[in-house]
């Protein structure tokens, strides 16, 4: 890992968990194991695989090798995105899929690729597909559950920085639904007062109705009032709507778009 002259020239960091100790060695190699891998279900800023391993699927994430700035912030002051996903799953228990481990290569001392691996949770859709299809079946059921599944992220002190709707997966269980939240890299945990709450659900989906479907149900849950928590729910939407029209306003004046 180290030269002779003390200089860094490759180094890497990890963690396994100790439920996935025969892992160890794909670990060390993963850069190898996921070059090989062709089951890619993701790719744009990182990429995410599939990899079939003993009796059971695993994901993995690649994420983006960081720019000179970034790679400073990740290798000296800030834990890297890989390795918040990985201390952070095992904070949220039963709210994510398990993981597995992670591992952040460095070359002169500053982070380069960094991978993240977890269990897959094996998914029928993201809430994407009922916030946008206004046609999909039980699609009222689904929100009722879903926002209970929030509440209880809430009641655990856990706030999703990035609860959006891609990052939702839901899996249909007869009549019921079973929710998993990816993407954790971006989380808080914390007391949360009834505005956070309700500014917590503020990026699902482009539907004011769609959003005041779901903070009814979410008062209902929690036993507050409905309108005033909805009204809250909704100013936060509107907030957060404008703010992306704005960005968006920036970046095509700037030809960025």
């Amino acid at each position: 890992m180290f030269s002779e002259f003390g200089v860094i020239l490759a180094a890497y960091k990890k963690a396994l968990n100790p439920d996935w100790s025969g892992f160890e060695s794909d670990l060390l190699d993963i850069r190898q194991v996921f070059q090989r891998c062709d089951n890619s279900i993701h790719k744009a800023r990182n990429e995410i695989k599939l990899l079939e391993c003993a009796d059971a699927v695993l994901v993995i994430k690649s994420f983006k090798v960081p720019g000179l700035l970034r790679s400073v912030i990740y290798s000296f002051f800030r834990q890297s995105k890989a390795r918040r996903s990985y201390d952070y799953s095992l904070l949220l228990a039963d709210f994510a899929p398990k993981p597995v481990g992670y591992i952040e290569f460095y070359q002169n001392g500053l982070l380069r690729d960094s991978y993240y691996v977890s269990e897959n949770f094996d998914y029928d859709f993201t809430i994407r597909q009922p916030l946008s299809e206004k046609g999909f079946e039980g699609r009222e059921n689904v929100f009722a559950a879903f926002a209970k599944f929030t509440c209880q992220l809430h009641e655990n002190n856990i706030c999703h920085q990035d609860y959006s709707p891609g990052n939702i997966l839901v899996r249909q269980c007869g009549d019921d639904y079973e929710f998993k939240i990816v993407d954790v890299n971006r989380m808080r945990f914390m007391h949360m007062s009834v505005e956070q709450r309700a500014a917590n659900l503020c990026r699902l989906g482009d539907s004011a109705k769609d959003i005041e479907l779901i903070a009814g149900f979410y008062a209902q849950a929690i036993g507050t009032d409905k309108d005033a928590f909805t009204r809250l729910a909704l100013q936060h939407f509107h907030k957060h709507k404008s703010e992306r029209a704005r960005k968006r306003r920036l970046k095509n004046l700037l030809g960025l778009g």
